[in-house]
């Protein structure tokens, strides 16, 4: 009886999507407040200033986000968590001040974390050489041969 249910992929991912919105409880409001944050400029600015705060597998996954969101195969609704989540990381103002040592991206961490969940599906292998070659350009070659 399986055989004769016609899913494609795209269904499939979008299926998938949803359900993990669900699971996180991600709501239009939530994401939309800092989709607004978000700018292509904003993501480059933050991460050249504060990538050593950062850290490496933070700016890493933000850039793979980023990528993924780039592509035609990544639906809207993943797109707009993936915006949120970088509009957070943008942000200059939110739940635990940026400024706080040791702790200052654990708030921001746990978006890209979420933004993930969302991506996981269209995250392949062309969108992680991406992410790892501007690891290499940010951080220098060195860095970008710890990503694993």
């Amino acid at each position: 009886m399986a055989d004769q249910i016609n899913v494609n992929e795209e269904d499939l991912k979008e299926f998938r999507a949803t359900e993990e919105e669900k699971k996180y409880d991600i709501n239009e409001d939530t994401i939309n407040e800092y989709t607004e944050e978000y700018s292509e400029e904003g993501l480059w600015e933050k991460i050249k200033k504060h990538a050593s705060k950062i850290g490496l597998e933070l700016v890493y996954k933000a850039l793979q986000l980023f990528y993924v969101a780039q592509s035609p195969h990544c639906p809207k609704k993943v797109k707009m968590g993936i915006y949120g989540a970088l509009g957070y990381l943008i942000a200059p103002i939110d739940f635990i001040p940026d400024i706080m040592p040791g702790i200052g991206y654990t708030d921001d961490a746990a978006a890209i974390a979420l933004a993930l969940v969302l991506a996981q599906a269209y995250i392949n292998d062309e969108i992680r050489q991406k992410a790892k070659a501007k690891i290499a350009d940010i951080f220098g070659e060195k860095y970008a041969r710890k990503i694993k």
